[in-house]
C-alpha cells in the first residue's frame, strides 16, 4: 500500500492533489507536543495529517478517557508488575499536563522492555507518545486506517532502531442473539469479505455418526488488528500498542492480561533469561494472532461439516416433523440458502490465504531484522540462533494454518459439486418420472388412434351423404364443384396466416419484417425459381468426361525415346528371346 510505510517520499499524497499552494509557515521548537507530527517531521504538514485521519479517529477524551497498561520486563527476564497506579493510566483532558510529566520523568533502570497498550487512544496521548519517543507517524495513520505494513526506520548501528508490524487477523466470537437460518437475508445479493462473518448453527440437527454435537453455537468471525511499534534500544526497549474503539476487537487491557501471563511460561523464561535481545517480546505478541487464528478454524471446521451433514441428515422442526434436510426435500429457498453459505465462505476463506500471507511476511520481517544494539554483545551467536529457532516455529505454525486454510477450500469445493450432484440427481429422477408419464399418455393416445381409424372411414362416409350437393341430394343448390373451391380456400388461407405469423420459420428469411412475411408466397417462390434456374444452368455446363481428361503427351526418357515406344521394344526383345 502506497501510505503504509515511511519508504514512500509522498504520505497521503494523490494524484489529483493540489500542490501549488504552498504550506502554511512553521517554526519548529514553539509547541513542544502538540504539533505533533509537523513538528519533528516537517513533511507532514496538516493538510496531510487531516488526509491520512489519524486525528479525527481517535477517541474524544470527553466521551471515553484513554487507558493506558503497561508491563515491564526486567533485565534478569522476569515481568515485574508496576506500581499500583502506573500499570493503568487513565488520560483525560484535566490530566494532560501530569502525563506528559510522568512520560519525560519515568526511570527504566534494570528495565529491559516496557510494555504501553493503549486503549481508547486520544489525540493529546497520540501526540505526546509521538513526540516522546520519535514515532514515525505511518505507524499511527496505517493503525487508524488498518493497513497492513512492516517497516524499520531509524537505525543506529550498536544505539538501536524503531521497527513496525500492523498485522489484520481474524478472530471468532460466540454469538448473542441465536439464529436458526442459515444466512443473513440482508447479505445474500453480496459478499463482503471484509464484514464479519455470521456462522449459524442448527440446534435441530440429529445425532448422526457424521454430527458428534447436537448444539452447535452461533459464532462470528470478525477481522481483529495487532498494531505494534516497538523502539529497540541497548539500555531499554519500548513497545507501543494501538487497539482499535471497534466493538468486540482486541482491547489493550486483553492484551496485558495474556501477556501478563506469558511471564509466567517456564519456556519463554528461559529464553529471555539466556537473551537479553527485548526482540522476543515482540515474538510473543505475535503469538497471540496465532492462537486466535487456530480457534478461528476449528470454528471453521465444525461449522464446514455441520453444513456437510445438512446434506443427509434429517432435521426435527419445532412441531417435532421430521423433515428431510434442503437437496433431499428438493427446497429451493433452503439450497440457494445453502449454496450461499458455501460460496461465502469459500470466498472468505480465500482472504484470509491473503491475510496468513501477512502474517507469513511480518514473521519473516522480524527474522531477518536483527537488533543493531545487541551487536557488541558477548551472547550474539545465541541470540541469533534463538531468534531464528523461534520464528521458524512460527512460521511453522502458519504454515499449518495455511494448509489447514486449503483443506478446508477443498471441503467447501467438495460439499459443492456434492450440492451439485445431488441435484442433478434429484432432476434426473424427475426426469424419469415425467418420461414414465409421456410413454403412459402416448401409449392411451394410441388407443385413441386406433379407435379414430376404426370410426373414421364411417364418418367420412356419412359426412359425404350428408351433404347438400346436387350431385347426391337433388333439388339442392350447391354443387360439389363449389365445396371443393371453398375448401381449398379457406384451407390456402389459414396456411398463409399461419406461415405469416410465424418469424422463426425456416420459409422466411432472417430478421424479415411482418410484412415480408405477409408476402411469403410471392418471395418463397421466386426464390425457388431462383434454385431450379441456376440447377438448370448449371448442368447445362457441364461436359462429358473425355473433355476432361487432359493430354499430357508421350514422357520423353533419355535418348529422345518416349515411354510407350520404349515399351513396345521391350515386347519385342521378349519376343525374341522366347523364339
Amino acid at each position: 500500500y502506497r501510505h503504509a510505510a515511511p519508504s514512500g517520499p509522498w504520505p497521503w499524497v494523490d494524484f489529483k492533489t493540489d500542490l501549488s499552494s504552498p504550506d502554511p509557515p512553521f517554526r519548529k521548537g514553539e509547541h513542544e507536543w502538540r504539533r505533533y507530527p509537523q513538528e519533528l517531521f516537517g513533511n507532514w504538514s496538516p493538510v496531510l495529517v487531516a488526509r491520512s485521519k489519524m486525528l479525527t479517529q481517535c477517541t474524544r477524551t470527553s466521551m471515553k478517557p484513554c487507558v493506558i497498561y503497561s508491563i515491564d520486563m526486567m533485565s534478569d527476564g522476569q515481568f515485574k508488575k508496576r506500581e499500583q497506579g502506573l500499570h493503568r493510566v487513565e488520560v483525560s483532558e484535566e490530566n494532560e499536563k501530569e502525563f506528559w510529566s510522568q512520560l519525560q520523568g519515568e526511570e527504566s533502570i534494570n528495565v529491559r522492555v516496557r510494555a504501553l497498550f493503549v486503549d481508547n487512544m486520544s489525540e493529546s496521548v497520540l501526540k505526546m507518545l509521538g513526540t516522546m519517543y520519535n514515532i514515525e507517524p505511518f505507524f499511527f495513520s496505517s493503525s487508524t486506517n488498518w493497513i497492513p505494513s512492516r517497516y524499520r526506520e531509524d537505525v543506529r548501528r550498536g544505539v538501536g532502531d524503531h521497527i513496525t508490524v500492523i498485522l489484520p487477523f481474524i478472530r471468532t466470537m460466540e454469538k448473542k442473539n441465536r439464529t436458526s437460518s442459515l444466512s443473513d437475508t440482508s447479505s445474500k445479493n453480496h459478499i463482503d469479505v471484509m464484514a464479519p462473518l455470521n456462522l449459524h448453527g442448527n440446534p435441530y440437527l440429529h445425532l448422526s455418526r457424521f454430527c458428534l454435537s447436537p448444539f452447535i453455537d452461533d459464532h462470528i468471525l470478525l477481522i481483529d488488528l495487532l498494531a505494534v511499534h516497538m523502539i529497540r534500544e541497548k539500555n531499554s526497549s519500548t513497545i507501543i500498542t494501538y487497539h482499535s474503539a471497534l466493538r468486540d476487537r482486541t482491547t489493550a487491557e486483553r492484551l496485558y492480561q495474556v501477556m501478563e501471563r506469558a511471564g509466567g511460561s517456564v519456556y519463554w523464561n528461559k529464553i529471555f533469561v539466556a537473551s537479553e535481545d527485548p526482540t522476543f517480546f515482540f515474538l510473543v505478541i505475535l503469538w497471540y494472532a496465532l492462537y486466535a487464528w487456530d480457534e478461528t478454524f476449528e470454528v471453521l471446521y465444525n461449522h464446514i461439516k455441520d453444513l456437510v451433514c445438512m446434506q443427509s441428515v434429517r432435521v426435527v422442526d419445532k412441531a417435532h416433523h421430521i423433515q428431510e434436510v434442503i437437496l433431499n426435500a428438493y427446497d429451493f429457498a433452503a439450497m440457494a440458502d445453502l449454496n450461499h453459505s458455501l460460496h461465502s465462505l469459500a470466498a472468505h476463506l480465500l482472504q484470509y490465504e491473503t491475510f496468513l500471507h501477512d502474517f507469513e511476511k511480518s514473521v519473516k520481517f522480524v527474522m531477518e531484522t536483527p537488533n543493531p544494539a545487541m551487536e557488541d554483545l558477548g551472547n550474539r551467536d545465541t541470540t541469533e540462533q534463538l531468534l531464528q529457532r523461534e520464528c521458524k516455529n512460527l512460521l511453522s505454525e502458519i504454515d499449518r494454518l495455511r494448509r489447514r486454510c486449503s483443506v478446508l477450500l477443498s471441503r467447501l469445493k467438495n460439499a459443492t459439486d456434492l450440492a451439485y450432484a445431488s441435484v442433478n440427481i434429484e432432476d434426473s429422477r424427475q426426469t424419469h418420472r415425467l418420461t414414465m408419464a409421456t410413454l403412459r399418455d402416448s401409449a392411451a393416445m394410441k388407443q385413441i388412434s386406433y379407435l379414430s381409424m376404426v370410426f373414421l372411414p364411417a364418418s367420412l362416409t356419412a359426412s359425404v351423404f350428408g351433404m347438400n350437393v346436387r350431385e347426391i341430394a337433388p333439388g339442392t343448390l350447391e354443387t360439389i364443384t363449389r365445396y371443393v373451391w371453398v375448401t381449398l380456400s379457406l384451407t390456402c388461407a389459414t396456411a398463409w396466416i399461419v406461415v405469416a405469423l410465424q418469424p422463426y420459420s425456416t420459409i422466411h428469411e432472417p430478421r424479415a419484417g411482418m410484412w415480408r412475411r405477409a408476402a411469403w408466397p410471392a418471395y418463397f417462390l421466386s426464390r425457388k425459381i431462383n434454385e431450379c434456374s441456376k440447377s438448370f444452368w448449371t448442368k447445362g455446363r457441364k461436359t462429358s468426361p473425355q473433355e476432361n481428361d487432359v493430354s499430357l503427351g508421350p514422357i520423353h526418357r533419355k535418348g529422345g525415346h518416349s515411354s510407350t515406344l520404349m515399351f513396345d521394344d521391350a515386347m519385342v526383345q521378349e519376343d525374341a528371346i522366347r523364339g
